[in-house]
């Protein structure tokens, strides 16, 4: 009998140190231990970067038709810029380079915004001092930023929407660090060329200008009046513009049309988004089209940039089970970007040793870091970019270095691999939850000869942006109502 006793106090004993020090199930499902290591398919990248010049196959902008791909009747079909607009480039490398150019548009555009709300510019320093670039409505006249005349925007993904009664099909750029939406209107004092016709008021039933007493005209950040009629100017900072009248129409997203959309009629535009019409603004401003929906979820997957593969941006479609969550938070003096909750970043299963602070907006709206949907390469500030670039090349002495190219220090010569296995990286957010990405989303081919580069950049600017290398093959999708983003692997 003491013999039992004794091996029921053990057998006791030991479960109770086992449920003590053994972390719970629950735990282990939110942290899933991700590889240290994936793979990166060279052989593939590379095919990829000259299938783009070659493949004949692809539609030009203003043949593309409009398909039906989902059964949501608030459902668009999303495309990349090279799908719809074969590049005039001679070789990859020169197209990576015009990419590059775009993309440091783009940042630019994004920190004028937010220098913009945090009053470190005035309206005014983006506009002459010699009184030129006017733009004359009548007897109003608007004054514009300066334009360099060499923009060529930064849109990469664009959606096809009706605009009016009936609609007219345009293509739009999206973008989620916008909130104003636009298209440019006849009569067409200065647009740039777009592929389809030049949207006419005259032939919708349903425009409708906003006076500048209506709440819609007040929230804009600039606005001049005309006889009563409201006027907008968006200025992004890289040069590009868009002026007009602000309107209502009816705006048709697939077989679904919703009345008295508050949008931008541009008269004057310049720089931004060759082929599109105008663009559909995502942000979380009260001006912006999901604002508008009063929607309280959407999403969008984008395809790989040289692919000519189509996804869509949906709208009110709620996150997959299996979608890694992370809060989505607010700047006070900016409600146009969606902050992302970002504990941390990990290579090869290491956390990087960097402060705790250095995702976080502070009292006086610097900092943090945004997802964006129109910036390409994913911008850290520069001592965070230096700890993971310093990690990541730890974890590939074996690979063969290469010279830097353009804002990427850190290149590799894979012309003689196959394939090759290298450090995972992976984001971190709240609860112990990982986004692991893809290999092919962070060592990315910049030409046709096997050169490849860490798809990141540092910035001098306090503000972080995950941008849309990161996120291609992935559905992100915003939850308005409980402020939270999602993102859905290989779910396009």
């Amino acid at each position: 009998m003491p013999n039992s006793q004794n091996s029921l106090f053990f057998f006791f004993f030991f479960f109770f140190f086992f449920f003590l020090f053994t972390p719970p199930l629950v735990h282990s499902r939110t942290t899933p231990q991700s590889s240290k290591t994936t793979v990166l398919h060279v052989a593939s990248s590379i095919e990829n970067t000259q299938k783009i010049f070659s493949n004949t196959q692809r539609a030009s902008l203003n043949q593309q038709q409009l398909k039906s791909s989902s059964s949501s009747s608030l459902s668009l079909q999303l495309h990349s810029r090279a799908s719809l607009h074969k590049p005039s480039h001679g070789d990859y490398k020169s197209l990576t380079l015009a990419r590059l150019e775009r993309d440091s548009a783009r940042v630019k555009s994004l920190l004028t915004r937010l220098d913009l709300a945090l009053k470190r510019i005035t309206p005014s320093d983006l506009h002459p001092a010699d009184g030129h670039n006017k733009f004359i409505f009548g007897a109003e006249e608007m004054q514009g930023p300066i334009v360099s005349g060499t923009s060529q925007g930064s849109g990469e993904y664009f959606t096809r929407v009706g605009i009016g009664k009936p609609p007219s099909q345009a293509y739009m750029v999206i973008d989620t660090g916008s909130d104003v939406s636009w298209i440019q209107c006849a009569p067409c004092a200065d647009c740039y060329q777009q592929a389809d016709p030049i949207f006419d008021p005259a032939s919708s039933a349903s425009y409708s200008p906003l006076t500048c007493e209506s709440p819609r005209c007040k929230s804009l950040d600039l606005s001049e009046c005309r006889n009563n009629t409201c006027l907008y100017e968006v200025s992004y900072g890289d040069g590009s513009y868009t002026v007009g009248d602000f309107v209502t129409e009816t705006v048709t997203i697939g077989s679904a049309s919703v009345r008295d959309i508050a949008i931008g009629c541009g008269h004057n535009n310049e720089g931004l988004f060759v082929g599109a019409a105008g663009l559909l603004g995502l942000g979380g401003g009260s001006l912006s089209f999901p604002s508008q929906l009063n929607t309280t979820f959407f999403s969008y997957c984008l395809v790989d940039r040289d692919s000519d593969s189509t996804s869509t941006l949906e709208f009110d479609s709620p996150l997959p089970p299996n979608a890694v969550t992370a809060p989505i938070h607010r700047n006070r003096e900016l409600d146009t970007f969606y902050y992302l909750g970002l504990t941390g970043i990990s290579v090869g299963g290491e956390m990087l040793q960097i402060p705790g602070s250095s995702f976080l907006v502070d009292a006086t709206g610097n900092g943090g870091i945004i997802v964006d949907s129109g910036t390409a390469v994913t911008r850290l500030q520069t001592d965070v970019y230096n700890s993971l670039r310093d990690a990541f090349v730890k974890g590939t002495r074996g690979l063969p270095p290469a010279k830097g190219v353009a804002l990427f220090d850190t290149c590799y010569n894979l012309s003689s691999k196959t394939s090759v296995e290298v450090p995972t990286l992976s984001f971190h957010f709240p609860e112990g939850k990982e986004l692991p990405l893809p290999a092919k989303n962070y060592l990315i081919p910049v030409d046709s000869d096997g050169t490849f580069c860490l798809g990141f950049a540092p910035t001098t600017s306090s503000l972080s942006i995950i941008g849309n290398v990161q996120q291609q093959g992935t559905r992100v999708g915003f939850d308005l109502k409980k402020s939270i983003v999602g993102f859905s692997a290989n779910n396009c």
